[in-house]
């Protein structure tokens, strides 16, 4: 019973929810890999005179990379306008959810993205032989997770 409980977690069908921003602008879609979730800080430190520990204060949070791969799109007009902001020299930072979802649909974990920035987006290979998902990888600039 126990080792079935296990392998559940672990059967492929497991995919990712993305919701960033809303309409008109972000974008939904579920994709197969999520990397570089994750918070990375900068401090100054500081020793002050006769005191043998120093003194840490924040100096910024250091901009992160999320990669989306292989996955859908599903809300392509949403989407579209974002990117075509983006175009046009208009970056509007947008926040949203990542949810780890199991085969059955069940939410596992969830993550927070705030001030999200697209930096890449790569489609599918077109090929008339080969199916292909609707998006091969989504790059983003985002100013951390919780």
């Amino acid at each position: 019973m126990i080792d079935q409980l296990l392998m559940d977690q672990f059967t492929s069908g497991a995919y990712f929810s993305v919701v960033l921003g809303g309409n008109p602008l972000g974008m939904s879609g579920r994709f197969t890999s999520v990397s570089g979730l994750g918070m990375q800080f900068e401090y100054e430190t500081v020793r002050e005179g006769g005191s043998m520990y120093p003194r840490y204060f924040l100096k910024h949070a250091v901009p992160q990379t999320l990669v989306l791969e292989q996955g859908t799109v599903t809300s392509v007009d949403t989407f579209s306008a974002w990117v075509n902001m983006v175009n046009m020299g208009m970056s509007v930072p947008l926040a949203g959810i990542i949810t780890l979802n199991d085969h059955r649909g069940i939410a596992m974990r969830t993550w927070t993205i705030a001030g999200a920035h697209i930096v890449k987006y790569v489609g599918p290979n077109l090929d008339s032989n080969n199916v292909q998902l609707a998006v091969n990888r989504i790059e983003l600039l985002y100013g951390g997770c919780t």
